[in-house]
């Protein structure tokens, strides 16, 4: 009997952390054949190195890539993902874009600033990006597949299922995502990152309340309920004169905030507040806290306390992975067995690969990329107001 198992082409753009990431999360997708065509890196030295170190194709022009693939992982910093992504689906591929979306990268002038430029060009800026991606998908036989981790993270997919069976309403979310410090040396520069802490953090609280309003919206009136207004403020604490440094937390950056916090209004009335930071200690503190009108629900993505582990020496765990941004491996730990696994980074690309073989929508598209970006530069608007609320554009 011929084998129906359907067979997904994939090609890899990028050979960082999440392209290694990404990487084992499609061999172990299950139910399709995945077939990695290759890897590009406009580096020839990163592109040969990953190829080698992962024994993949290395492919010297994005072009060839994209032309043997079925789908395309997008693991390149944000300011290039809508050149990109625009490419892959104007030849009908579907494309992964790894977290942020879009957004504003500088205006390429020499001297240019995250500090001092107009907050109002770069909302304009990002939602022009946002527009020309979204045109592209229409226009394609392909779809956007956002990967934001924290939607397919076990707890909120059990809150979506709450949600959807109970009819609940959703009154209040809060959350946060916050650790020592990105060690990354583009991330402090906005004209690579396109912001600071509510860029590069925010937008996975953000995005797991604006889907599960997405999910309320989909069950009681099969439409999605939206973001209206965001209120917020932001601090640039390790850059500040005043500033005790002991070494814990990681600083140097050039021109971005370092805490961020933003309170979302929704279209209903109901609200979420969302909390960003560079500066805590103890590894990822990632946590959501649902209040609705039928239950009350909190998700602790990170730490998570399935497995805790005692170790008196440090080096004893030199080759033992612990979680992701410990300061130390000494003592108590809430070490974790599956972290791909709690985070949603499985589930994230088996969902992918089903809407590639099926055509099926992802779970997490291009409508909740949309509005994370729209909120996100919208608070930078607010936060440049002193916390005043501003309007979200909303696209459609």
């Amino acid at each position: 009997m011929a084998d129906s198992t359907p067979t997904i082409r994939a090609g890899i753009v990028g050979s960082g952390f999440a392209a290694r990431f990404h990487l084992e999360a499609m061999r172990k997708v299950y139910g399709i054949n995945v077939e990695i065509t290759g890897i590009y890196s406009p580096t020839p030295e990163n592109r040969r190195r990953f190829a080698e170190d992962n024994g993949l194709t290395p492919c010297a022009e994005l072009s060839e890539l994209i032309e043997q693939s079925d789908i395309i992982h997008l693991c390149t910093p944000p300011s290039t993902h809508e050149e990109i992504g625009v490419e892959v689906l104007n030849r009908d591929k579907y494309v992964i874009i790894e977290k942020p979306f879009t957004g504003f990268f500088g205006t390429g002038a020499e001297g240019f600033s995250g500090d001092t430029f107009e907050r109002r060009t770069g909302l304009e800026q990002a939602m022009q990006s946002v527009k020309n991606l979204l045109a592209a998908e229409a226009d394609s036989k392909a779809k956007i597949c956002y990967a934001e981790n924290w939607v397919y993270a076990p707890g909120i997919q059990k809150e979506r299922e709450i949600v959807e069976k109970t009819g609940a309403q959703i009154i209040w979310m809060h959350g946060e995502e916050a650790h020592s410090g990105s060690h990354s040396p583009f991330y402090g520069i906005w004209s690579h990152s396109g912001g600071g802490s509510i860029m590069g953090k925010a937008v996975h609280p953000l995005g797991a309340v604006l889907y599960l309003k997405q999910v309320e919206g989909m069950a009681a009136h099969g439409k999605p309920i939206r973001p209206a207004s965001v209120s917020a403020r932001v601090h640039a604490v390790t850059r500040s004169s005043s500033y005790k440094d002991l070494g814990f937390i990681k600083k140097g950056y050039t021109d971005i905030e370092d805490f961020g916090a933003l309170h979302i209004v929704f279209e209903d009335g109901m609200f979420a507040d969302v909390f960003a930071s560079e500066l805590v200690l103890g590894g990822v503190h990632n946590w959501i806290e649902i209040t609705a009108n039928n239950h009350r629900t909190v998700v602790n993505i990170n730490p998570n306390d399935s497995m805790k582990t005692f170790n008196p020496r440090g080096s004893q765990f030199d080759d033992v992975y612990v979680v992701e941004k410990i300061e130390t491996k000494e003592g108590w730990s809430n070490i974790s067995p599956d972290e791909d696994w709690y985070t949603g980074y499985q589930s994230e690309i088996q969902d992918f690969y089903e809407c590639a073989a099926t055509g099926k929508t992802p779970q997490c598209g291009s409508v909740l990329a949309a509005d994370t970006i729209l909120t996100v530069y919208s608070a930078y608007c607010s936060a440049a107001e002193q916390g005043k609320e501003v309007k979200i554009p909303n696209l459609d």
